[in-house]
């Protein structure tokens, strides 16, 4: 009885967020998106709510800041600038727009960013793997990391019809939904189109069974 109560408990949360991701509508993948997928780097964090920064500015302490924390709104307060919005954007993204705008006030500056902590970056790992869930990680992971991460497969795990599902935000403010064909034997191999790719805080892998 206690086995049986442990596996349904184990079962809910892949079931609602199946639910709710399963349904969802989606679009044809666009070659923009396809792109990303195969040329995402590792290195190129995006910043997000939560991370913690370093700011430094050359020879200008009364400006550098230590330890800025980015606010749920995805800004932060600088002296002089005011709020930056950085949400999106890498460290060094980040770094060359607070120069662009210090130029106002100091000639040359010279700027740098340091990620201290990071809080932002999160997936889901969904379907038949061993540990179903949200996983809040401390630096990008790709498909085959993620695997590992929720504990590697399920018996019944159907491994080359996995699928990244990924939102992105158009211009016109509306989201669409796209899925990312990740099968497992071409990410080990490497011979697929789409080599083990990164993901994106969001993202969610779905692992489907062989009953589906």
């Amino acid at each position: 009885m206690d086995f049986l109560l442990t596996a349904r408990k184990g079962l809910i949360l892949p079931i609602i967020l199946w639910g709710v991701y399963g349904c969802a509508s989606t679009a044809p993948i666009p070659p923009d998106v396809i792109a990303e997928a195969k040329s995402a780097d590792k290195s190129q964090f995006l910043l997000g709510p939560e991370d913690v920064l370093e700011v430094n500015v050359w020879r200008s302490e009364d400006i550098t800041q230590k330890e800025v924390v980015v606010r749920p709104d995805g800004k932060i307060a600088m002296p002089l600038i005011g709020d930056i919005d950085v949400n999106g954007r890498t460290a060094s993204e980040l770094a060359g727009q607070i120069e662009e705008l210090l130029k106002e006030y100091k000639e040359k500056p010279s700027v740098s960013v340091k990620v201290r902590e990071v809080n932002s970056y999160y997936v889901y790992v969904l379907g038949d793997v061993v540990r179903p869930g949200k996983y809040q990680l401390k630096s990008h992971a790709t498909v085959l990391q993620a695997i590992a991460v929720a504990g590697g497969f399920t018996p019944f795990a159907a491994k080359n019809r996995m699928k990244v599902r990924r939102t992105v935000a158009g211009k016109s403010g509306q989201s669409t939904e796209f899925q990312i064909p990740a099968h497992y034997d071409e990410l080990v191999s490497g011979e697929g189109e789409i080599k083990d790719f990164v993901l994106k805080t969001g993202d969610v892998l779905v692992v489907p069974s062989r009953a589906w």
